[in-house]
């Protein structure tokens, strides 16, 4: 490496760690400048972040399109529903994040794997199919499994987390405490998810994407990346299922319907996929235009359509991609 690319990586990280430093800054000052509706706002926002970031790692960095990936957010919400049961309770687990989120993580991690080792044989859109197919059927057995799942009716009464330590316990039952401890998941998601991305790990998957056959040719387990992959994948979309579950204490059907899937997926499309903040804008412009369109006008789902085809159109890498391409042209 040489003293200008070391240079040139160097201020890369500086200008990171700086905005990662006004991010924080602004999203621990933001409640106290906000009312009740400002701040359920944001907390939808970072969990949709969260799980819109999670397909990223599928469809940006390993160029696995999936419409499944509902399957283990809306598996997050119930597992965490079910930590809610009074057996759990009983047992002091329905709580403490300290033992509910390794749960979480594991079903999920565990779950991502079964169908993770099906699916990547597939391709394209045969791979897109078949992540549709687990998820419908997850889908149909929480509709029809009535007496565990609830059925429609989904799960109510979900409580919100506390940690406890010891005798030490802290509580997040309050919408204020509730939303740092999702912005504290929010940051730490964002910096493991950007240290795997930019990782010799990640920088395979992106080979992955770009040739596979190469990357076969050069003697990597191309499979083993992709499950590695999904099951990353699997697992960060089911902890902000869990979140969503905690903060709307409930969860339902719904959250494992494959619509939920189209909405991340619109999410990265419009923010830009293989990027990390892509999805975060993405999953920003798709829970704010709602709000801001509906109180203009009752024709706000046309204009959110039209919004998106215009991107579609005329801004095919997404809005990072696109504002990304425009500096360099810049600096040419």
């Amino acid at each position: 490496m040489n003293l200008k690319q070391h240079s040139i990586e160097k201020n890369i990280l500086s200008n990171k760690i700086i905005l990662l430093s006004i991010s924080i800054t602004i999203m621990l000052v933001l409640p106290t400048v906000s009312n009740n509706y400002i701040i359920s706002l944001l907390i939808e926002i970072l969990i949709f972040s969260i799980f819109a970031m999670s397909l990223d790692i599928l469809i940006g960095y390993t160029g696995l399109p999936s419409l499944g990936h509902s399957a283990f957010f809306g598996l997050g919400s119930y597992i965490i529903a079910f930590l809610n049961s009074t057996n759990a309770i009983a047992l002091n687990v329905s709580q403490n994040i300290l033992i509910t989120l390794p749960i979480v993580i594991l079903a999920t991690g565990i779950m991502s794997f079964v169908i993770g080792i099906i699916a990547i044989r597939a391709k394209g859109i045969y791979f897109l199919m078949i992540t549709l197919a687990f998820a419908q059927m997850l889908y149909s057995i929480s509709i029809r499994w009535s007496s565990v799942t609830g059925g429609s009716d989904g799960i109510t009464g979900i409580l919100r987390p506390n940690l406890v330590i010891g005798s030490w316990m802290l509580q997040f039952d309050s919408r204020i405490s509730f939303y740092y401890l999702v912005v504290a998941i929010f940051f730490i998601t964002i910096i493991l998810l950007n240290q795997i991305v930019n990782s010799p790990f990640g920088n395979t998957l992106q080979g992955i994407k770009s040739n596979q056959q190469r990357m076969l040719s050069l003697g990597y387990n191309v499979n083993w990346y992709k499950t590695a992959s999904f099951v990353i994948s699997g697992v960060v979309a089911g902890i902000s299922g869990m979140l969503l579950a905690q903060f709307y204490w409930f969860t339902s059907p719904e959250n494992i319907y494959w619509t939920m899937s189209g909405q991340a997926l619109i999410m990265v499309v419009l923010g830009g996929n293989a990027t990390l903040i892509g999805p975060i804008i993405g999953a920003t412009l798709m829970r704010l235009l709602p709000n801001v369109t509906s109180s203009i006008t009752i024709y706000w789902q046309s204009y959110m359509g039209l919004i998106l085809i215009a991107v579609v159109l005329y801004a095919r890498n997404g809005i990072v991609g696109t504002i990304s391409k425009i500096i360099s042209k810049n600096h040419e």
